[in-house]
């Protein structure tokens, strides 16, 4: 299985991966909303060294700002991922970030902070298979939402 494979499988069974199984595939996890191109462009924007959050180090300060520091960082880290609530997620990205990204996908705030929180632990996780975050970041929004789609065009 490849990289993407995996980031998917363990994206889609998300929690599950966190517990240590394997994931039923991104399909079986999110199906649809993760195949929402405008879901896939939010979190390339989110985690992208050119988007407006910092990437994944921006992530980081504000999660380590908001008290949410263990949480993202088990995500960053090999072993369980911590769960982590819509609430945490807008308290964390904050309530015009998240409002942002409702506005470019079409949907709610809590509904998008909701999807976060179940997409972005597998999703970090499966993006550092090293165990820690990248020091130059996980590249640009337009290469990760290549390595999204590529990942989705897999499952």
């Amino acid at each position: 299985m490849g990289l993407l494979d995996s980031v998917l499988g363990s994206v889609l069974g998300g929690q599950q991966s966190a517990n240590g199984g394997q994931g039923a595939g991104l399909a079986g996890f999110v199906g649809a909303p993760l195949r929402n191109p405008q879901l896939l462009q939010a979190l390339a924007e989110l985690l992208g060294n050119d988007g407006a959050s910092g990437g994944l180090g921006g992530l980081l300060a504000r999660f380590q700002k908001a008290g949410l520091g263990d949480i993202i960082g088990s995500w960053i880290a090999a072993g369980p991922n911590q769960a982590i609530s819509g609430e945490q997620i807008s308290q964390a990205l904050g309530a015009n970030t998240v409002a942002d990204l409702a506005g470019k996908m079409g949907a709610s705030s809590s509904d998008t902070a909701s999807q976060l929180s179940q997409l972005l632990p597998g999703l970090i996780d499966q993006l550092t298979p090293a165990g820690e975050a990248p020091p130059a970041g996980l590249g640009n929004s337009k290469d990760l939402l290549g390595l999204l789609g590529g990942l989705l065009s897999r499952s």
